[in-house]
């Protein structure tokens, strides 16, 4: 028993220090963000409707990709911060709107999506790495970036933070 407790301390102690070192390579890649207010006012949705920015309201922009595992582990979490903040995403180099939208229906996602297929939208935040997810309070200022996988959890405090 005391053999059993020993290994559990050292696991706990191991997924600690994962989690630290996870969060410093993300505060050190998203330092190389384009840290300037938001100035995309309106947007084309895989649906070709016209998105328009909500004024003096938070926004979460994420950048994912089809081909990034770490964005398919994420999918979910996005969605369900979807369902109650509001949320755009833009697909980088993802192929068709077509590929995107049976992408969307095979992982039972909804939320707003822009077709980044030439990957201008990306380059304009200065983005490399999948997936990134920048909150913007209702200023349109940054106020939190991540790069890689962020959880539910720390997402939704996150938002919630930010409408604080």
């Amino acid at each position: 028993m005391k053999k059993f407790k020993h290994y559990i301390k050292e696991i706990i102690i191991f997924f600690i220090f994962i989690t630290i070192f996870a969060n410093v390579i993300s505060i050190y890649r998203s330092m190389d963000l384009n840290k300037s207010p938001l100035n995309i006012e309106s947007v084309t949705l895989l649906n070709n409707t016209q998105y328009l920015l909500p004024k003096d309201k938070t926004i979460m922009i994420h950048f994912w990709a089809t081909w990034c595992p770490s964005c398919k582990l994420e999918a979910s979490n996005i969605q369900k911060i979807s369902e109650h903040y509001e949320v755009l995403t833009i697909a980088y180099r993802s192929g068709s709107d077509e590929e995107i939208k049976k992408y969307l229906k095979d992982n039972q996602l909804h939320y707003n999506v822009v077709n980044d297929n030439d990957g201008y939208i990306t380059s304009k935040f200065d983005i490399s790495v999948f997936p990134t997810t920048i909150i913007y309070d209702k200023n349109k200022n940054i106020i939190f970036s991540d790069v890689g996988y962020t959880s539910t959890i720390g997402l939704y405090l996150r938002m919630w933070w930010a409408n604080f």
